[in-house]
């Protein structure tokens, strides 16, 4: 075993490419519903928003295991790591059995609880039960590929993701045109891709890292609460995202009973998933870059690179989210030949252009700061400004001045925005270099 140092370029290609496959997954689940229906689109997007509530628990501990392994390898501790590693998983697979079953069993009690409306409660409740239920599968799989990553290994992730989705695509065509199985089907697609995903993690983790056989280790109560300490912050921030999502989509679906504007926003999303692809893959080259880094105690190299990968990542966001809306109406007709909501959504990506400069400026600096050790801050800035801006202020602009779903998109951009600020100047406060867990 060696573990494998790169350049932000090598860790952040693999890594770009897998997360646009991830996201062209979604998008082909789209663009093959919208052959039934707008409803079935939308159900399939809001119960995707909702099972994402529940999946984040599982980040608590692949977010912060992913800082300490990081850590303890820059420091060439990487028995550690394999410690961290078997900690996460043993943590993930309880919490991921349990969950799925909750899912299985009360999929139509969640959408009753979260009020969606009627014409989409059907199809949502099939999705949830098959795609929930298999939930446990996305407990592990984030622990193997951040497994991988962390020691360098980027690029077999993406040979996994390829695989799972081209399995994706091939089963989603024959449960829904051969079997016309429907939401059922592209939700069983879903689930048996995501196995294969799993299985071919766990092959290359075991085969090309063998940390197994190092005998360092720390006291497990002490790198498991270092996991906590970052994950948990960090899983906090996704779930007060989450619920700000939830009273946006609440907002949406009590402004029409057909489901037209969470239709809409389930269409803007999966395009303008192309920007965020890029921002997230930065974001996720340069955390790993930011714990190999800290864990050498070299703090103005992570802090140049750090801003350097934030300007790479504005310019991507720019220059993609903008020639996404400029190729809009030809993009959109791909998934629905309704013109109001070709209009529509035209509408909603470039101001999506606004939202992903405060999404990427967010990505980077916030994944940075959470690798360092420094997890609380982010939490705070969601706090403020996820209620501020997405709740009330969608609130404000969507249903009291009636502006629908073009206020809340500017709401939420305005949210993006605003915490960006705010993670880059904590970034320029250096507050984030002594929140480490390694001592020099």
């Amino acid at each position: 075993m060696s573990m494998q140092r790169k350049s932000l370029v090598q860790l952040f290609v693999p890594i770009f490419i897998e997360t646009l496959f991830y996201m062209l997954s979604g998008m082909v689940d789209t663009l093959m519903l919208s052959s039934l229906n707008d409803q079935a689109v939308g159900a399939v997007g809001t119960a995707n928003t909702y099972i994402a509530m529940f999946i984040l628990m599982f980040s608590v501990v692949s977010s912060g295991m992913m800082a300490v392994m990081t850590q303890y390898i820059g420091a060439k501790r990487p028995g550690v790591a394999y410690q961290a590693r078997n900690l996460g998983l043993i943590f993930n697979l309880i919490l991921g059995g349990i969950l799925s079953a909750f899912l299985l069993l009360f999929s139509t009690q969640i959408l009753h609880v979260i009020g969606v409306s009627a014409a989409l409660e059907a199809p949502a409740s099939i999705y949830i039960r098959i795609v929930g239920g298999g939930c446990f599968l996305n407990a592990i799989l984030p622990i193997f590929a951040g497994y991988l990553r962390a020691f360098g290994y980027s690029r077999h992730p993406l040979y996994a993701t390829i695989v799972g989705n081209l399995m994706n695509l091939g089963l989603n065509a024959l449960f829904l045109f051969v079997f016309h199985w429907g939401v059922a089907g592209v939700a069983s697609a879903t689930v048996i891709s995501k196995l294969v995903n799993v299985g071919i993690l766990v092959f290359f983790a075991t085969t090309l890292i063998r940390t197994k056989e190092l005998t360092e280790r720390e006291n497990s109560r002490l790198i498991f609460g270092q996991i906590i300490k970052i994950g948990l912050p960090s899983a906090m921030e996704t779930f007060i995202y989450n619920v700000s999502m939830t009273f946006a989509i609440r907002y949406l679906n009590q402004m029409d009973a057909d489901g037209f504007y969470v239709s809409a926003r389930a269409y803007t999303t999966q395009i303008a998933n192309f920007s965020y692809a890029a921002g997230a893959a930065l974001a996720g080259a340069n955390g790993i870059l930011t714990g190999w880094r800290v864990g050498a105690g070299e703090y103005e190299e992570c802090k140049i690179k750090t801003h350097k990968a934030w300007r790479i990542g504005i310019v991507v966001a720019v220059v993609l989210s903008c020639l996404i809306a400029l190729a809009s109406p030809v993009i959109i007709p791909l998934f629905t030949d309704n013109p109001e909501m070709v209009h529509m959504v035209t509408r909603l990506l470039w101001i999506d252009v606004a939202l992903e400069v405060g999404r990427v400026t967010n990505l980077i600096y916030g994944n940075a700061l959470k690798t360092c050790g420094d997890a609380v801050f982010p939490v705070i800035l969601g706090i403020v400004f996820m209620f501020l801006c997405t709740v009330v202020g969608g609130w404000i602009l969507g249903i009291h001045l009636g502006y629908m779903v073009i206020g809340c998109y500017i709401a939420m951009a305005a949210d993006e925005c605003f915490r960006g600020v705010g993670m880059l100047l904590r970034w320029q406060s250096d507050r984030w270099q002594n929140k480490g867990f390694i001592v020099h």
